[in-house]
């Protein structure tokens, strides 16, 4: 496999974490999704939908521990509060966002495989350990774990540069061609990013010098001070520069506009052919974990999605619902492993 030498920037703290992306999904997962999405729409009205659930005798006994494989702030980290929120309003139990970054995800991910597989413990993310599994930090994949829901979505992730800088896709590329290998672009080790940015370099046919920053927040302060040209981000963490008129998203590596964010295009709309997997948040639990369990928390996260109110707290963190059962979850992970893969083999050639 190709591997860039990355440069490290100091830019504040440097906990890496991995606050990047999910996969592609199948068509069966897009049917039961867009099933789910029916039944919010049906609960617009201030009613929750009643959903129809499978039945189990478990339910929480404890805190639940919902593992962050990120800092406080992040995609990650804010809808994992969303739906400790409701989970907590809906079964009464009380469920706690642990943050535990650094290493890729692997520290978070370590942290759940040795927890008991009791239902106590989950990991709660995108791409993940898939991820950090094809740069070689780890030795496993999602297959270690037992897969359960998917709760939320979020756009693949933008490319963002500095307004004052660029105005556009167009102008970025040729200030790129002119100083290739020059123009600096935050990426982290191992994370979604680092792929995402390789496979625009070969898109657009420029060449970038990727800079290993860190967190999300770590990210926005390289850009601020000038230190990196390109950032690509969430749109929860880049919101509000871009509507002060400090960052402008020169494209989406989508294969069209998002509902989420409309006014920002596609690279594919301007002639770079790059579509990369969104980010699906899912819940990862101990391989030996019951299915008993899963169950439990594929009834919880269908009856939180019909909710109203938890529809308003994802939007609130510009992230859409998204169901997918813990069958269709793990068919999901088993694409998005094989289309990053396919792109880290790609570029090794």
């Amino acid at each position: 496999m190709k591997r860039k030498v990355l440069a490290v920037l100091v830019a504040g703290t440097m906990a890496m974490s991995l606050a990047a992306c999910g996969g592609s999904s199948s068509s069966t997962a897009s049917t039961t999704a867009a099933a789910t999405t029916a039944a919010a729409a049906e609960a617009a009205g201030g009613e929750a939908a009643e959903v129809e659930t499978a039945a189990t005798d478990w339910a929480p006994s404890t805190t639940v521990s919902i593992v962050v494989p990120a800092g406080a702030g992040g995609n990650t980290d804010l809808s994992a509060r969303v739906f400790a929120q409701y989970a907590k309003e809906i079964t009464g139990n009380d469920f706690i966002v642990v943050n535990s970054n650094g290493a890729s995800g692997s520290v978070a991910a370590n942290q759940v495989l040795s927890a008991a597989a009791d239902g106590h413990t989950f990991l709660y993310g995108h791409a993940l350990v898939n991820v950090a599994n094809i740069a070689g930090i780890t030795d496993y994949n999602y297959t270690a774990f037992k897969l359960g829901p998917t709760f939320a979505k979020d756009p693949a992730q933008g490319l963002y540069v500095n307004s004052e800088k660029y105005a556009d896709l167009d102008a970025f590329i040729e200030a790129a061609k002119a100083a290739l290998g020059q123009l600096k672009a935050c990426t982290e080790v191992g994370a979604y990013t680092y792929y995402e940015l390789l496979a625009f370099e070969k898109a657009a046919g420029i060449d970038l010098d990727l800079i290993d920053v860190g967190s999300n927040s770590d990210k926005i302060t390289a850009m601020l001070s000038g230190q990196c040209d390109l950032m690509p981000g969430s749109y929860i963490n880049t919101k509000d520069y871009v509507e002060a008129g400090q960052f402008t998203c020169i494209g989406v590596p989508l294969e069209e506009r998002s509902e989420l964010i409309p006014d920002f295009p596609t690279l594919k709309e301007q002639g770079i052919d790059l579509v990369y997997p969104d980010c699906d948040f899912s819940f990862y639990f101990p391989a030996d974990t019951s299915d008993d369990v899963i169950t439990f928390y594929e009834n919880l996260v269908q009856q939180m999605l019909a909710n109203p109110d938890a529809q308003e707290g994802i939007a609130n963190v510009q992230m859409t619902p998204y169901y997918l059962s813990a069958e269709d979850s793990a068919k999901n992970e088993e694409d998005m492993y094989a289309t990053i893969k396919a792109i880290a083999d790609e570029l090794a050639n």
